[in-house]
């Protein structure tokens, strides 16, 4: 389990502008956020030889085309949802481990809004049955009973945890609230300027009982990439390298159908969770910080009692303003994650990691921050989790 340990880094991280309505293609996108990356890291494109595909919007191949890579040594995909940024970093990272690849790009993004938005009828919004693994779930078993998108079949997690454990709205307001917060320290963020008070949260609107409003991630037009070297290499570059630590990914059983698991709140991320900590031979007490993929509140804290930060049952007691905030004992989401940075898939977690792994945050920076955890959500639970150190 440890043959991954710190024998990748990353290098390099950019982003897209972060919007609604981009009027670019994706690739186009990706393409933007990858340039920035590469001179992130002082790199060329003729550099990079390794490429994770993004889930949608471009091959590998395409990249390579516009990027003028002419050798391109490795490249695969993941299609995991959410998940995909963060355990493609783990195939970057084997890439690297193993000769196959010198200098691993990882983009991905999409047109969250001007195309792909739920309430404009993408993402299965209009009733239509998505590709994909799920698809025959979905179709056959979701769809002809209403079940049509995201918010829904996640409030089946949120209501069943709620009922057995007496969660309240407010521990769920809270990871709105916070992540709110954060992002009026990040230039970058969708949301800044718009600060979100718990009377605000809970007087927004329903959107599928019991999620509100400000329980629903951001939908926007954005992308991100990030590039994984070897340790020997990163010496020479530009900026210091952060340590890929640990790195695991997990799946839930079955994965395609929450209503057939004997128990729903075994998630891909209870299975990844012991993998990569003991990859990176730290504990969660360990951690500066947490970046935790947050598509909708109730996943933030269905993902933490996966990881072990609580029992389960005890996230309402956990989960407060001053243990998640900046300053506090657990800085959580700390440019204001999906919900107030931008939907880019969670790839922007990896890049916030970084950054305040390099200690270039200003404002919202983690004093000292020398480990941070990263995860991915995708589909119905598929999980990815990376560890990673200055």
């Amino acid at each position: 389990m440890d043959s991954l340990k710190d024998k990748g880094c990353i290098v390099g991280v950019g982003e897209s502008a972060f919007t609604r309505g981009s009027g670019k293609t994706e690739l186009r996108l990706m393409l933007e956020a990858s340039a920035k990356a590469l001179d992130d890291a002082g790199l060329k494109p003729h550099d990079i030889d390794g490429i994770v595909g993004p889930p949608l919007g471009a091959s590998a191949e395409h990249f390579a085309a516009n990027l003028g890579i002419e050798d391109l040594r490795y490249s695969t995909y993941v299609e995991m949802g959410g998940a995909s940024p963060v355990v493609a970093l783990q195939s970057a990272a084997m890439a690297i481990a193993f000769g196959v690849a010198n200098c691993v790009l990882v983009p991905c993004g999409w047109n969250g809004y001007s195309v792909m938005r739920v309430s404009a009828g993408g993402q299965g919004g209009s009733g239509a049955t998505p590709p994909g693994p799920l698809a025959g779930t979905i179709g056959a078993y979701y769809l002809p009973y209403g079940a049509v998108a995201p918010v829904q079949w996640y409030a089946w997690l949120a209501t069943r945890h709620m009922k057995l454990y007496g969660t309240p709205f407010e521990t769920m307001g809270t990871i709105a609230v916070t992540a709110r917060k954060h992002a009026q320290l990040n230039p970058q963020a969708y949301m800044r300027g718009r600060p979100l008070t718990m009377d605000d949260y809970l007087k927004s609107r329903w959107v599928s009982y019991p999620f509100r409003l400000f329980d629903c991630c951001l939908e926007t037009d954005a992308a991100g990439a990030v590039i994984v070297t070897s340790p020997e290499r990163a010496r020479d570059l530009r900026r210091p390298p952060v340590y890929i630590s640990g790195v695991a990914e997990g799946h839930p059983y079955p994965a395609d159908d929450i209503p057939a698991r004997p128990d729903p709140f075994v998630i891909g991320l209870t299975f990844a969770a012991p993998k990569a900590l003991r990859m990176a031979g730290v504990t969660l007490k360990d951690l500066d910080f947490a970046e935790i993929y947050d598509c909708f509140t109730y996943v933030v804290m269905l993902q933490m009692e996966a990881l072990g930060f609580c029992k389960r049952g005890e996230i309402k007691d956990f989960i407060t303003p001053e243990r998640i905030g900046l300053g506090g004992e657990l800085p959580m989401n700390t440019h204001g994650g999906l919900h107030s940075e931008a939907h880019v898939w969670g790839i922007n977690h990896i890049v916030e990691a970084t950054r305040q792994l390099r200690h270039e945050c200003g404002e919202r920076q983690v004093k000292d921050a020398e480990v941070g955890l990263v995860t991915g959500w995708g589909d119905f639970g598929d999980g990815g989790l990376a560890i990673l150190r200055r």
